[in-house]
């Protein structure tokens, strides 16, 4: 999917003077040596998936050396590679929903923040809030409106209460005041199925993986999470100009590695990606459907985690 407009984008970690004065030392020299893998705890098709086939693809390109992409859903996944050797081999695209793991499920066999390192931050992107092009929803605030007669009636479909479709319902829910249950799915692929047979109220996906569906008529959009409106959905109304100014939410998508794993390595990969984010040929990709591409040092990104961490842990709470 390509979850979720015009880029703008934002390479820091070539010019940042910090990475560039900590070059890689020698135990990083002839990594790659064979086959990395990079882990999408998420569902084929779906924004990360999208995001980590194209560096991948562009990596294997770069070291001549194969990189490859694994689909591993849910815990399991974030499991298998907090367990990994640091050797940076393994390596992992996953969401903003990465931060609240730990606030949801208390008792996993890994901590999501120091069994983890930053290599570097990829993109940032909108979400949109959808619904079947037969429901009885034709604005945010028909939702609404409907989600405070019935409470605890209506449903939005997400990949979980800790992911980044998940933190978005759960925020929305919080600056309106409303009653609307999560129901859980793999990925964006079944949340598209989910809203279009009418299996819930609403579900929210990205432009990447839905322009197609909304455009086509097959699913009803009714906002856009972002500052501003998307180019390639021009009628459809950000969320302040729906009626509901509190709800911005951006999410942000990046890679990250086992704890332990060689700072030396974990620069040397931050740089190839961030070179792969400067290329024509994937701005154009992405940009036009509302994406920014941000690389950062690991330094910057880990201070992200740590931030989002903090914030989303006081609004995302584990179902009762």
């Amino acid at each position: 999917m390509r979850q979720h407009g015009v880029f703008a984008l934002v390479v820091l970690v070539a010019t940042n003077s910090s990475a560039l004065a900590q070059a890689p030392s020698s135990d990083a020299t002839t990594y790659p040596e064979r086959i990395v893998r990079v882990i999408v705890p998420f569902s084929a098709g779906s924004m990360t998936d999208i995001m980590a086939r194209t560096i991948a693809d562009k990596l294997t390109a770069q070291w001549s050396q194969q990189v490859i992409v694994e689909n591993r859903p849910g815990l399991a996944g974030t499991a298998s590679v907090a367990k990994s050797a640091g050797d940076g081999y393994t390596l992992m695209l996953t969401s903003n929903g990465h931060t609240v793991i730990g606030n949801l499920n208390k008792n996993i066999a890994f901590d999501p923040l120091k069994d983890f390192m930053g290599v570097t931050q990829v993109a940032s992107t909108p979400l949109i809030m959808v619904t079947s092009p037969s429901s009885e929803y034709k604005s945010v605030q028909d939702l609404i409106e409907a989600a405070k007669a019935k409470p605890g009636s209506l449903n939005y479909s997400s990949a979980g209460l800790g992911s980044t479709t998940g933190i978005a319902g759960e925020l929305f829910k919080q600056v309106t005041n409303t009653s609307i249950v999560n129901l859980a799915v793999r990925g964006l692929p079944e949340t598209h199925t989910a809203v279009i047979r009418g299996d819930v109220a609403i579900g929210f996906t990205f432009f990447n993986a839905a322009g197609d569906l909304i455009q086509s008529g097959k699913i009803r959009a009714l906002a856009v999470t972002g500052a501003k409106r998307l180019s390639g959905l021009p009628d459809i109304p950000t969320f302040k100009e729906a009626g509901v100014p509190e709800f911005e939410y951006d999410a942000w998508f990046g890679i990250m590695a086992p704890a332990g794993t060689s700072k030396a390595i974990v620069i040397k990969a931050s740089l190839a990606i961030g070179r792969i984010l400067e290329m024509p040929d994937v701005r154009a990709r992405f940009e036009p459907h509302g994406m920014m591409l941000i690389s950062s040092t690991p330094e910057k990104f880990d201070t992200v985690i740590k931030t989002d961490a903090e914030r989303y842990s006081k609004i995302i709470k584990p179902a009762t």
